[in-house]
């Protein structure tokens, strides 16, 4: 069952923001992949500002939770229609009850296992998070599922291997070994530095057009010159 915020705020009334408990990542290639899903898509959404990102932050839910910690939180996950603004964690009674709208663990050897089970089932029954989603940077394992009835189906890919994500309104997919996003033309959403270099190269490109069309012109009036020269030269008057 998903409390209420106020059921939630009678659980713990003194309980302000807290600070998020999660260890480092697993690796550097995990490192990486986090980071591709951060700035890929606040680069995307650069101008909106009704979101939230979370990165290796805690999500707090519970008194039991709360006590216990039985669950780390999720390498990333997206809230929608909430306020973009800077957090210590994600604390949920503090948040009009909000969870997130979609999921995204990145497997390894010591949390896999959780992260199909144990984490998969929170996420299904008490978050009621609409996808889910998990990746394997080492052995490019990538799965989606959709809750449909309260209960997780998963996602078919299309024949690129892609997942349509209703909640980024984008496809998940691997592109040189690394978890990323694209349209819905299958087109690849960039970095901010990918999105630097590709405006750089347009710039040159039309740099470059502008020059060959100049010394077009410029080659066209010495043709009509040399023309002109000619019929001169023939008493040709024109």
């Amino acid at each position: 069952m998903i409390l209420t915020a106020q059921q939630l705020a009678d659980l713990m009334p003194n309980v302000t923001q807290l600070e998020s408990d999660e260890p480092e990542m697993e690796s550097s290639e995990h490192y990486t992949q986090l980071l591709l899903l951060v700035s890929c898509l606040e680069w995307l959404w650069k101008d909106e500002n009704n979101f939230f990102i979370g990165a290796n932050l805690t999500i707090y839910f519970s008194r039991q939770q709360l006590k216990n910690r039985d669950f780390r939180g999720p390498d990333f996950f997206l809230v929608k229609n909430t306020e973009k603004k800077p957090r210590k964690s994600w604390v949920v009674w503090e948040e009009d009850g909000k969870y997130p709208d979609l999921i995204i663990e990145l497997l390894s050897d010591s949390t896999a296992n959780i992260d199909r089970t144990l984490k998969k089932q929170l996420y299904q029954d008490h978050f009621g998070t609409s996808e889910y989603f998990w990746f394997s940077p080492e052995t490019m394992e990538l799965e989606g599922y959709r809750l449909k009835d309260n209960k997780y189906q998963p996602i078919i890919p299309d024949e690129n291997n892609f997942y349509w994500s209703e909640s980024l309104g984008l496809f998940l997919g691997i592109y040189e070994e690394k978890l990323r996003y694209f349209s819905i033309d299958r087109k690849l959403i960039p970095t901010p530095e990918e999105s630097a270099l590709q405006a750089q190269a347009e710039a040159f490109q039309a740099q470059a057009q502008a020059l060959q069309a100049q010394t077009e012109a410029l080659e066209a009036k010495q043709r009509v010159s040399q023309l002109e020269a000619k019929l001169r030269e023939l008493g040709i008057d024109f």
